[in-house]
């Protein structure tokens, strides 16, 4: 039996076509339709009952596609670790970065990859959502995100990173700045800034500061960059809610104040590291999950 007469069986099952198919596979109809022959012929039965201009899968035929999505996986995955122990160094990795990580991460992660020899990393941001769909797709090798953020699934390997404190940042010289004790009634006087923010932490400062604090509301600036809200915050009188690590850097040089909120925002970020489950890992993802768990903090 053929690796390549199951790969055409799936492309078949979920196209529901020859045509498409063979489009999809790159080869002509004829030989896809000789392929699922020589398929049937090895396994001495039919996959397919061809009626009129459509094609349903036979029990046998549904047996095998459920059989055959295991198979071509772990074919593809031993391509891929052989690819890589041939390959020499550290490899390359392409990693999803959500936009609390992204904060903290992007520019130690380059200024890090460019002293490696031999590693090749590429960085993506975007949606969750979309990150997940590139990492089951092998686009990704592993993410670094927002664990409110993922729903669990059987494919997907979640490790829980890290817990960072969230408040309100604002520039220094702001008329909150200095301010002893900020209410949420003097936050809504000014923009707020914010990634868009789970529904648990959603729940969570409703809870504590009541309906006016519901992000849908209380949130005008909204972008999944945190670098470029920590940025029109530090030239505006906007107010930053999320991270506070991520504004570390500024807090440190005191162009940031974090704003005195009563009562303190008891809300968290909590960023869980992101694998696809029965996937062998590149040399460099060692070392990259090394430096997550040692960047990642407050």
């Amino acid at each position: 039996m053929n690796i390549k007469h199951l790969e055409h069986l799936l492309a078949l099952a979920d196209t529901g076509s020859f045509s498409r198919a063979a489009d999809k596979l790159f080869i002509t109809q004829s030989a896809l339709s000789r392929s699922i022959q020589n398929l049937e012929e090895d396994l001495g039965g039919k996959v397919l009952d061809r009626i009129g201009k459509r094609n349903e899968l036979t029990p046998l035929g549904l047996d095998v596609v459920s059989r055959a999505r295991h198979i071509v996986r772990d074919a593809a995955e031993l391509r891929h670790s052989a690819k890589l122990l041939q390959g020499g160094g550290r490899g390359a990795i392409s990693v999803g970065l959500g936009s609390g990580p992204a904060a903290l991460l992007m520019v130690p992660l380059m200024c890090a990859a460019a002293t490696q020899r031999g590693m090749r990393v590429a960085v993506t941001q975007g949606p969750v959502e979309l990150q997940i769909q590139q990492l089951r797709s092998r686009q990704l090798d592993a993410m670094v995100v927002d664990m409110r953020r993922v729903i669990p699934a059987a494919d997907l390997n979640i490790e829980s990173l890290v817990e960072l404190e969230a408040g309100f940042v604002v520039r220094g010289g702001h008329p909150l700045a200095d301010k002893k004790n900020v209410t949420l009634a003097d936050v809504l006087r000014y923009p707020v800034a914010s990634t868009p923010l789970s529904d648990e932490v959603a729940r969570l400062m409703v809870d504590q500061y009541g309906l006016q604090a519901n992000p849908a509301e209380l949130v005008t600036l909204r972008c999944d960059d945190v670098a470029s809200l920590v940025t029109t915050v530090s030239q505006t009188d906007a107010i930053f809610l999320g991270v506070i690590a991520a504004a570390r850097a500024g807090l440190n040089e005191g162009q940031l104040v974090e704003l005195k909120v009563r009562p303190k925002l008891v809300a968290t970020a909590r960023f869980a590291y992101l694998t696809l489950a029965g996937r062998t890992e590149a040399p460099a993802m060692a070392y990259f999950r090394a430096f997550v768990r040692e960047h990642l903090r407050d």
